[in-house]
């Protein structure tokens, strides 16, 4: 079973809305994805405008309301197959818990950016090398889109590489954060049913 986790400060904005468009999204590949916060408080609720948010690109606003955050544990880091940061800093929390997992761990707009090269049939081909087993080929997949650092051009600037934190922040600003956020989960979304097809 492909697992993916996807991590942010408070695990109520930006990490649960990843974590709940990839879940509805994949749905018919049934992963596991889950996300975590690096502080923050412990099972809270999401945000009114991240709940508002994922209703409107599809998630059902009752589903939503049943998240609640988690801390971050380096347990939490051993399983999944592709980890997904909402920025820089969140990245650099997960490698100093989990080293060994820096092929498997990008931020989503780092993940989208170093993927946007790769064809279909490059994925596939990668995934394939990994056999039947539908974890492995996502890591595969993955391993893939890592070998692209320091080949593929960088950012214009290395925020470009983030999603920004809307807490606290005006509804433009929960907007503007979704319109960084969605076009990274499409390339995610992309190589995933590739790595699987």
């Amino acid at each position: 079973m492909v697992e993916i986790l996807t991590v942010c400060t408070g695990n109520i904005c930006r990490s649960p809305l990843a974590e709940l468009l990839l879940r509805t999204r994949l749905m018919d590949l049934h992963p596991t994805v889950s996300s975590a916060g690096t502080r923050g408080l412990a099972r809270a609720p999401m945000t009114p405008e991240s709940v508002s948010l994922a209703d409107q690109l599809g998630v059902p606003a009752d589903i939503a309301t049943q998240h609640r955050s988690r801390f971050l544990t380096e347990h939490m880091l051993k399983s999944p197959d592709l980890i997904l940061a909402m920025s820089r800093n969140h990245r650099r929390v997960i490698a100093e818990l989990a080293p060994t997992r820096l092929r498997s761990t990008f931020t989503v707009r780092e993940f989208a950016r170093l993927a946007a090269d790769l064809s279909d049939a490059e994925i596939i081909e990668a995934a394939t090398t990994a056999g039947t087993d539908a974890a492995s080929r996502v890591r595969a997949a993955a391993a893939l889109v890592a070998t692209r650092r320091g080949i593929a051009p960088p950012p214009k600037s290395q925020t470009d590489d983030d999603v920004t934190d809307p807490f606290g922040h005006s509804w433009q600003t929960y907007v503007s954060s979704a319109n960084q956020l969605v076009p990274a989960l499409d390339e995610v979304e992309r190589v995933v049913r590739a790595a699987l097809a």
